[in-house]
């Protein structure tokens, strides 16, 4: 879900006049509203001056552990490619128990931790 300070309205329009026209149907989840910022304080993303939520993304699992997060002023962009590689990063960690390395996509090569891989995470993984 996307949330910001705006109201319905304004996500309304941005998803109809903006966002419509860069992805087919617009983008496919909620965007919900948060006046005030309660919800950027308890991320630690809202300014207080300016009566907004500062850019950020959180990847949040299940359990409601943050697994990731990553705050950006609005003049650069960030990259829906590399949250949706991250989100499958974090699915095969869950659900196989191993790692992946620095870039790591689906098919190429994990790694399995324990004391054997001490010291050899070279000899394994080659950037």
């Amino acid at each position: 879900m996307a949330i910001s300070t705006d109201s319905r309205f304004v996500h309304k329009i941005w998803q109809e006049e903006e966002l419509s026209k860069m992805i087919k149907g617009g983008v496919p989840f909620p965007m919900l509203s948060d006046p005030g910022g309660k919800i950027g304080k308890v991320y630690g993303i809202y300014d207080e001056d300016a009566g907004v939520d500062i850019r950020g993304r959180f990847i949040i699992d299940p359990d409601f552990k943050v697994r990731a997060m990553e705050v950006l002023t609005p003049e650069v962009g960030r990259n829906p490619q590399e949250l949706l590689r991250q989100i499958k990063a974090f699915q095969h960690v869950v659900n196989t128990g191993e790692v992946t390395p620095s870039g790591w996509e689906p098919g190429k090569k994990t790694l399995t931790p324990g004391p054997e891989l001490v010291g050899k995470v070279w000899e394994v993984w080659k950037p």
